[in-house]
């Protein structure tokens, strides 16, 4: 079995094709984020606390990473923002997610996939764990399936959400 171990993969390197992956996730994370900060400010109970952590990472994700174009050891830093919006989210899913359930569960399923989409981070960017062969290219097939699931849940919990 080949596996990586605490090996830098291109995710923190300058190099040039995977930068453009990282000028999608800026425009990406400005968006999406924004999106469920406002969702969670709009049509949740949760205090404004936790509408606080998600601000915050949304206004730090997309500035890292576009510092990070020029200073790649930045993307270390995405685990703060990471971190605060994954915060925010399990926060809000335990203690104020609607009553209406279709929108409980689209809380519940975004929350998931920002989670996965955390963990395959740490996963494939920090190398925390070995990274099978099979998965070690950022723009293979196995990769993008995974980053498809992730996505996929959090455009199906934003759907449900604003759903009426």
């Amino acid at each position: 079995m080949n596996l990586t171990i605490l090996r830098p993969g291109v995710e923190l390197s300058a190099d040039p094709v995977f930068a453009g992956r990282v000028r999608r996730l800026v425009a990406v994370s400005a968006v999406a984020l924004g999106v469920v900060t406002y969702l969670a400010a709009a049509t949740s109970d949760a205090p404004g606390w936790v509408v606080a952590l998600l601000a915050s990472g949304w206004l730090s994700m997309p500035m890292i990473l576009a510092g990070s174009l020029r200073q790649p050891w930045l993307r270390y830093g995405l685990v703060a923002p990471a971190g605060l919006v994954s915060a925010g989210l399990v926060c809000l899913c335990l203690g104020w997610l609607p009553q209406a359930p279709s929108a409980a569960a689209g809380w519940l399923l975004l929350t998931a996939g920002v989670l996965l989409g955390g963990t395959l981070g740490v996963w494939f960017w920090y190398r925390l764990a070995p990274v099978p062969a099979a998965l070690e290219a950022p723009f293979g097939v196995p990769r993008l399936a995974l980053v498809a699931v992730h996505t996929g849940l959090v455009a199906l919990g934003v759907a449900l959400i604003v759903s009426p």
